[in-house]
């Protein structure tokens, strides 16, 4: 069993597959970091200085300034404000996968079959078309040697 499993993991698609899970993880880390820390204050400043982060609405009936205070006093919220961040957040992540299999699928296209080889000929006494290795014609019976 041991040995098996060896085998398994020293395929390359395993190493591969984990290979990408580690970078996917750290890139998700960083689009989340690029979402959080730069793309959501601009559309906050455009929408009028909203902190999307705090957005929420409070369902227990308490009244709390902010929702970390909200959280601390253990209310029921709902951030939408949170969602429409992470909403963001995998929309920029989709864009730039979808952008990043298009590059790959570019780069491998398969170079364009060479034209195949001619089967047939036309003979130049009747102008029909006969196998290129006919040495006279079916049609006009003419001799094609020459």
């Amino acid at each position: 069993m041991f040995k098996e499993f060896k085998e398994f993991v020293s395929k390359g698609n395993v190493m591969d597959l984990a290979v990408g899970v580690i970078i996917g993880a750290a890139f998700g880390k960083i689009v989340s970091s690029f979402i959080e820390d730069i793309v959501m204050p601009v559309v906050g400043l455009v929408f009028g200085k909203v902190d999307f982060s705090s957005l929420f609405i409070n369902l227990s009936g308490g009244t709390y300034a902010t929702l970390a205070e909200a959280k601390a006093a253990g209310a029921a919220t709902l951030n939408y404000g949170v969602f429409i961040t992470a909403l963001i957040d995998f929309l920029i992540i989709a864009l730039v996968i979808f952008l990043m299999v298009k590059w790959a699928n570019k780069m491998r296209r398969p170079a364009p079959a060479p034209a195949a080889a001619p089967t047939t000929k036309t003979c130049p006494f009747c102008f029909t078309t006969i196998p290129i290795q006919a040495v006279r014609c079916p049609n006009c019976t003419a001799d094609l040697k020459k």
